[in-house]
Formats: C-alpha cells, sequence, structure tokens
C-alpha cells in the first residue's frame, strides 16, 4: 500500500516496475477481485473514453448552446498545416475539449478524476497513442499510472472542484496525464513524479467559477490547457528537468490553497467569469433570471 508520491516512487523502485504495476496490486489488495477482473474493468473504462472521444470529434453541441464544436475546429485547423503549436500538442487539445465537449452535451464519459476534468488524460493519451504506438495493455497501464497519482490527490488533498477550487479538477487530471505520459515515453517512476509536480506547480491557485453553475464554461476550454501543460511538463522531465519543490509538497500546496479560497471560486459560480456581466446575461438567457447569489443575500441583509 502507498500513501502518497514518495511511497509510490518508493515501491516501484524497489520491485523494478512501473506505477502501473504497483497500482493494480492495490486495486487487487484493496478490491479482492482478481488481476484479470481488475484489468477487464480498466479496459471498459479506456473503452468508454475512446467512445467519447470519437463522438466529439464528429461534433456535438450542448443543450444550452454554450459549447460544442471546437474539437472540429481544431481538428480542421490541424489539418489545414498552418498551427503553430505543432500537431501532437493540439491533437491531444482537440481530443481533450472533445472529450469534455460531449460531457456537456450528457453524453458519457469517464470521470478522470472528475467529469469536469474528464478530458485530459484520455486527450493526451490518444494523442500520443499516435507517436508512441503503444499496445492495448500499455494503454490500461496508462490509466492506472494515472489513477495511481490520482489516488494520492484524493487521499491527501481534493479532487473536487467544490472543496479545492478547478486547480483540484482539471489541475489534479493533468498532473496525472503528465505522470502516464512519463511512464508509456519509458521515463522512470522518479521522472513521472516530478511531471506530476511541475504540472501542478502551475496550476495552482486556479479557481472553479462556472458561468451559469454549469460544467461548460470555462471548464471546456480549461481542459484544453490541462493538456498542453500536460504535455509540456512530461517532456520537461524527460528532458531530465526536476522540480525543486517534492512532489507530496505540492499536492500538500494546493490543498492548503483550496482551503483558503474564498466560497465564491469554489464552483457556486458567485464569482470569477460567472459573476462578468456576460457571464450573468449567459445565466439569464439560461434560466430566465439570474439565480440567487449568496453575495447579494449579504448585502441585502
Amino acid at each position: 500500500m502507498f500513501r502518497n508520491v514518495a511511497e509510490l516512487v518508493k515501491l516501484a523502485q524497489l520491485d523494478r516496475v512501473k506505477i502501473a504495476e504497483i497500482m493494480i496490486r492495490q486495486e487487487i489488495e484493496i478490491s479482492g477481485l482478481s488481476r484479470d477482473e481488475i484489468i477487464s474493468k480498466m479496459d471498459f473504462n479506456l473503452t468508454v473514453m475512446e467512445e467519447a472521444v470519437e463522438r466529439g470529434l464528429k461534433g456535438v453541441q450542448s443543450r444550452t448552446g454554450l459549447t460544442g464544436g471546437d474539437a472540429v475546429l481544431l481538428q480542421n485547423y490541424i489539418n489545414s498545416g498552418k498551427s503553430l503549436s505543432g500537431t501532437l500538442l493540439l491533437d491531444a487539445v482537440s481530443k481533450a475539449v472533445a472529450t469534455n465537449e460531449v460531457n456537456a452535451a450528457m453524453g458519457t464519459v469517464c470521470a478522470t478524476p472528475t467529469a469536469g476534468s474528464a478530458g485530459v488524460v484520455p486527450g493526451t493519451l490518444f494523442a500520443v497513442k499516435n507517436q508512441l504506438n503503444p499496445t492495448r495493455y500499455e494503454m490500461i497501464e496508462f490509466l492506472f499510472t494515472a489513477a495511481a497519482f490520482g489516488f494520492v490527490v484524493a487521499n491527501n488533498a481534493s479532487i473536487s472542484g467544490a472543496a479545492g477550487g478547478c486547480q483540484a479538477e482539471v489541475g489534479s487530471a493533468a498532473g496525472m496525464a503528465a505522470a502516464a505520459i512519463v511512464e508509456m515515453a519509458g521515463g522512470t517512476p522518479q521522472q513521472s513524479a516530478e511531471a506530476m509536480a511541475i504540472t501542478l506547480k502551475n496550476m495552482l491557485g486556479l479557481v472553479c467559477d462556472p458561468v451559469a453553475g454549469l460544467v461548460e464554461v470555462p471548464c471546456v476550454k480549461r481542459n484544453a490547457m490541462g493538456a498542453s501543460n500536460a504535455l509540456t511538463a512530461a517532456d520537461m522531465a524527460l528532458a531530465g528537468i526536476t522540480s525543486r519543490i517534492p512532489c507530496d509538497e505540492v499536492i500538500s500546496a494546493m490543498y492548503e490553497i483550496g482551503q483558503s479560497m474564498p466560497a465564491a471560486l469554489r464552483e457556486t459560480a458567485e464569482g470569477g467569469l460567472a459573476a462578468t456581466p456576460t457571464g450573468r446575461k449567459l445565466e439569464a438567457e439560461i434560466f430566465g433570471t439570474p439565480k440567487p447569489r449568496l453575495v447579494d443575500y449579504l448585502v441585502t441583509n
């Protein structure tokens, strides 16, 4: 059993196995299921992710009209040959967006670690797939590696926007993806930890401010940025760059920041982008009248 990233890395190093293998063993111990059953469950999750990406890339639209179609625009832009960021990065971005557009359109996604941040892990996975050519089992291992780091965050900080802001959702998802990318690319367990730390450090303080309280704006585009962050951090770690602040301390800092974050910036739609004039206008268009706000109640009482 591991409780933090340091223990996770040490176990992988001592047994000379991937982080994915440590997570599989832990799942077997915790659940009582067989190895084949554990692998089968994750294979099902992989299929759900694959289907969500494919559906999103064909074009979907949310019922509110706030989101939809951006994944298609990105793929068209990639195919134009005019992109500046590079095909791999933009492919990951488009697939992250595709997944979250499916979520916004009430489709089926796999929470990684939440529905609102469900685009980052599959977005990066199905993008690097085209370059690294993994087997199906190696893709399943990617998800177990991501899950191992998500497990640590969930048990030592938070993966809830309501508890810790978007840093806890998209930030955690991006860190999970970065760690898994590193392992799939042949990096060491310690390099996976460095990638997680570098990613999360650069998303600390990210607030959760969904317009109209819906998981659409800015959530979909934040998944895009999370995928970009994950790929960049993975490359940095693979290049030998390390985080001066250990991964577990970064996770602890994220927790402390989330605890000190005002309630208006933790999924309540009372602050940030949700409270802008346009945000309130969109809210009124969707629901007829703006929702009562805590700040209004405090001012009038």
